[in-house]
């Protein structure tokens, strides 16, 4: 059975003191959960150690890391800084840090190996801008991030990665992409998975849709074979959004 993982990706959102009650709240609604999935809130990299201290029922990821394992590299947070602080997560690849800090395919390949080599679990985003979707390259643009990026992996360190789906066309727009577009996409991605690493570990894999997930959008999303959870932004920075859309499962 596939994992059914929600995770809150915070972004640049609160400060400590509102980061910390966000977090006791979403682990407080935990208590109201009607499923097995695994919970994951993301807060921004300061907040960290403290809001490990106040989870008892929702795990902890980190938005980014650094893509070197220690030395000169001002303002950035390694791997090791982050397993300190209690995170099992790290999202990597996000659309916004490929297009706002130009993370190619190399650079993010570097953060999947030094996250697998401290025990850290990816959550590696993959996904279309609006005009590749449009010329109908959409497929072609998420093979390649895909496969540039994990592609080298054995099949154990493959199982160990959770892939998020994200049309970057509906991220932060109020545009969502249909409960079918979502399917077919989830579906050629786990077919890619498999035709390169078998059924088996194809079916492994949770896949994550990122893009404008809402409570009342997710249940219809959630139905799907191959949407196995969802990456949100927005609507995890409030503890009730939250607890709905895992419980839509």
């Amino acid at each position: 059975m596939r994992q059914k993982i929600v995770a809150g990706n915070w972004k640049m959102n609160t400060d400590l003191d509102s980061g910390i009650a966000l977090a006791k709240a979403v682990n407080d609604s935990a208590s109201s959960k009607t499923t097995d999935a695994i919970m994951i809130i993301a807060p921004p990299s300061t907040h960290l150690s403290e809001i490990q201290k106040v989870l008892t029922d929702v795990k902890m990821s980190t938005q980014n890391c650094a893509s070197e394992e220690k030395g000169a590299f001002t303002g950035e947070v390694s791997v090791d800084m982050i397993k300190s602080t209690g995170a099992e997560y790290v999202i990597i690849g996000h659309s916004e840090r490929r297009e706002y800090f130009n993370e190619d395919s190399a650079t993010l390949a570097k953060k999947v190996d030094l996250c697998l080599s401290r025990s850290l679990r990816p959550i590696f985003c993959i996904g279309e801008v609006l005009s590749e979707r449009e010329s109908n390259e959409h497929f072609n643009v998420v093979f390649s991030q895909l496969s540039d990026g994990l592609f080298h992996l054995s099949e154990d360190e493959l199982k160990n990665i959770v892939v998020a789906y994200e049309p970057v066309w509906a991220i932060g727009t109020g545009v969502t992409a249909s409960s079918d577009q979502a399917q077919e996409m989830h579906a050629f991605i786990r077919l890619k998975i498999a035709e390169n690493y078998g059924k088996e570990v194809a079916d492994s894999i949770s896949i994550l849709y990122g893009g404008s997930c809402k409570p009342d959008n997710a249940k219809e999303l959630f139905a799907n074979q191959d949407v196995d959870g969802g990456l949100i932004g927005g609507a995890s920075l409030k503890a009730e959004d939250f607890i709905q859309i895992v419980n839509a499962f």
